[in-house]
């Protein structure tokens, strides 16, 4: 089977998912649309995808597509969503999930009603690293995980949207904490639940662009009685930094893919593009051999891919979403009550 993709974006993460699907085999897109008509023109051109259009809800609803994949910005995925539960389309949906834990559960109760798949697209739990370091737990290689730390940071987002409260449904710790706890929930495990956490965020240096945090640090009590810890930012120089460590009874494991590549330039010229996020093409650089491939596109786009084609359900998925905006939001009330609070999954 041939997966027939309606693609509903034409920006940066699209632009990923695309990358991460070229060694990806059983698979085509019919059509991409973007709310910009000329911007999913260029896209479709750049990508050799024979239509394109604005009319996202028309695609939903073609006859030729099997998957819808949202690569659009917060504010539309609840919509959109909820728009292919009822045509019937199984649908994958970057992170995080829906910018509150009220829309991610109207999502999760679409897709389950319909019936349909529905993936969760959390890339740092698909990235080789660390799906070869979560063997390494499976295989007691570390004993019992006890604690995870993990960071996520760059310089600050690249659309005009994501500095928008409204828009979003948050800063630093929504766009980037969702990440940290996913992974956190993989390295722990996913039967052991969060039941309460501690945050603190703060706007640092962007006060004047956006009304969310640009910096956020987050503390995870899982019932088990481990601890994660994340450290989330906005504005930290120097490209993209993501990172693990992973502390068991019998070992540790890190993870880094940004910081500690196998291929290293230094440049007095320019070099042009090297990571995400990167403020600087000259100096010593380190970046990724495959880009799509370490930070988990290419893997993830596979593993839906598959799931639609064959009928199972993807091992991240909606309900991974709902979770994690349920962890979030609580976090968000820590911050502000300034102490420990429960995580509600209602």
């Amino acid at each position: 089977m041939s997966v027939r993709i309606g693609l509903l974006g034409s920006g940066f993460v699209s632009n990923f998912y695309l990358l991460g699907l070229q060694d990806v085999p059983g698979w085509t897109i019919p059509v991409v649309a973007s709310p910009n008509a000329e911007h999913a023109r260029e896209f479709a051109k750049k990508w050799n995808i024979p239509e394109s259009n604005s009319d996202m809800y028309g695609v939903i609803e073609r006859p030729d597509i099997d998957l819808v994949v949202l690569g659009v910005p917060n504010f539309e995925h609840r919509d959109l969503a909820i728009r292919c539960a009822w045509a019937g389309k199984h649908v994958v949906c970057t992170k995080p999930l829906a910018r509150t834990k009220a829309e991610a559960k109207e999502m999760l109760d679409a897709v389950k009603t319909a019936g349909v798949l529905h993936g969760y697209a959390e890339t740092e739990v698909f990235s080789p690293s660390v799906m070869r370091a979560k063997k390494y737990i499976e295989q007691g290689g570390i004993g019992k995980v006890l604690t995870v730390r993990s960071r996520e940071a760059h310089s600050g987002p690249h659309g005009d949207w994501f500095w928008k409260k409204e828009l979003s449904g948050g800063g630093a710790l929504l766009d980037m904490g969702c990440h940290t706890i996913e992974a956190a929930r993989y390295f722990i495990g996913k039967e052991n639940r969060v039941v309460e956490v501690m945050a603190w965020t703060d706007r640092l240096v962007h006060k004047e662009r956006t009304d969310a945090e640009d910096n956020a640090v987050l503390l995870l009590r899982f019932e088990g009685g481990q601890l994660a810890q994340a450290e989330l930012s906005w504005t930290a120089a120097g490209g993209l930094d993501l990172r693990n460590e992973v502390y068991g009874t019998e070992g540790t494991i890190f993870t880094d893919v940004t910081r500690e590549t196998s291929l290293k330039v230094f440049s007095k010229a320019g070099a042009g593009y090297t990571v995400e996020k990167s403020q600087s093409d000259t100096g010593w650089l380190f970046p990724p051999v495959d880009e799509a491939w370490v930070y988990g596109y290419r893997e993830e786009m596979r593993h839906f891919i598959e799931c639609v084609a064959e009928g199972r359900m993807p091992r991240e998925n909606f309900e991974d979403g709902f979770i994690v905006n349920c962890i979030i939001e609580a976090a968000y009330k820590s911050a502000q009550s300034k102490k420990w609070e429960p995580v509600d999954y209602s």
